[in-house]
């Protein structure tokens, strides 16, 4: 419990430390760029056999001139993070801070990494039993799923998300405002009323539902024997192929299951237990139970959507090529679904004390929670 609490305690407290975190991943990545410019072996992105390859962007890049390049935008990254820090400059200054930190988080985040991270997620509970049953198949152990190349894509997104949240808070310091919750005391206007936030999230939510829809209906055609979008040859390569096809099917399912909790986001049940969650009912929902899944869940879509646009190897068929495509849709849509919901749910800063005191009465004023009753019966 004690170690619990302590790290309750440090995470709470991510906007003092998260740019120290960015100065340090990109020191250790300049310092890494610098070791395989001169030579050193372990290149993450140098070419490999076909079985090992990544879909990044970036992948079969020359080490003379990628690794040189990761060494100076590590070296420089690493002092913008310590001088964002450290406070904020002049507005110049801080917008072109601002304009480098946002340029390093889409970078990592978005457009270096690949699927690795969709497929960790998707796979996770396989993953850990395989940790105690092996892998099946080929494999010898989680070693020939998770390669460097794979890992090194995990690792980078992590450095993403690390500058994501520095740039954020160093850009709300800019404005003068609260760096956890980027209010501003007296600042004019009180932002989208809940109301406008709930329509936007309305339609937001419908873009996410409805972009994966080709891909769960290729795969459950493909389970049943119907070779929509491919070729006969192409499905019975998959029928031969243990397990390929219940993959499918299985992400098919989920990504519908995951459809149905995206509706959460914008109707009463996701802000109050119903009826039928009988240990819950009645109690608000926590915010940042939906908030952290369906963020890690939309942030992680993009980038395999964006592996598209440089894969040619599935473009000849458009049930692997489209529906792929169009998670950029989906992670997007899930994404501004996830941040209206939010902005919804959120009370008071416990940091600055803006906010309403009682987020709850917000449920109530608009009639959710009567509705989630009626609805629960």
């Amino acid at each position: 419990m004690k170690t619990t609490a302590a790290l309750y305690r440090w995470w709470v407290r991510w906007p003092e430390w998260s740019a120290y975190a960015a100065a340090g991943w990109s020191l250790l990545y300049g310092v890494l760029g610098l070791y395989w410019t001169a030579g050193g072996s372990g290149f993450p992105f140098a070419p490999v056999h076909e079985d090992r390859m990544s879909g990044s962007v970036l992948e079969g890049s020359r080490v003379e001139v990628v690794a040189p390049i990761m060494a100076v935008l590590g070296l420089l990254g690493a002092g913008v993070a310590l001088v964002m820090a450290r406070g904020t400059g002049n507005r110049r200054v801080s917008a072109a801070l601002i304009a480098v930190g946002w340029t390093m988080a889409a970078g990592l985040t978005l457009v270096i990494p690949d699927y690795t991270l969709l497929a960790v997620l998707a796979f996770a509970p396989l993953f850990l039993v395989f940790v105690f049953t092996g892998v099946p198949g080929e494999q010898e152990g989680i070693g020939d799923i998770l390669y460097w190349h794979r890992t090194n894509l995990i690792i980078v997104f992590v450095g993403g998300l690390l500058w994501a949240a520095a740039t954020l808070v160093y850009q709300r310091r800019a404005r003068a405002a609260c760096g956890h919750c980027g209010r501003r005391s007296g600042a004019a206007g009180g932002g989208p009323s809940r109301q406008q936030l709930l329509r936007w999230g309305r339609w937001a939510v419908a873009v996410a539902c409805l972009a994966p829809l080709p891909y769960e209906i290729t795969r459950l055609a493909w389970y049943f024997g119907y070779p929509l979008g491919i070729s006969p040859d192409f499905l019975r390569m998959m029928q031969d192929t243990p397990g390929m096809l219940e993959i499918g099917l299985g992400c098919a399912v989920a990504s519908a299951l995951g459809g149905v909790l995206t509706h959460g986001l914008v109707s009463g049940w996701g802000e109050v237990y119903p009826r039928w969650i009988w240990f819950k009912a009645g109690q608000r929902v926590p915010p940042a139970l939906a908030v952290v899944p369906a963020s890690i869940v939309s942030v992680t879509l993009v980038p395999a959507g964006l592996m598209m646009l440089w894969t040619t190897e599935m473009r000849d068929s458009w049930a692997l090529y489209v529906p792929s495509l169009l998670w950029l849709a989906w992670g997007a849509g899930l994404g501004a679904a996830t941040v209206t919901y939010h902005l919804r749910r959120r009370g008071a800063c416990r940091h600055c004390g803006l906010g309403s005191d009682e987020p709850g009465d917000d449920v109530r004023r608009d009639g959710v929670a009567a509705g989630v009753v009626t609805m629960g019966r």
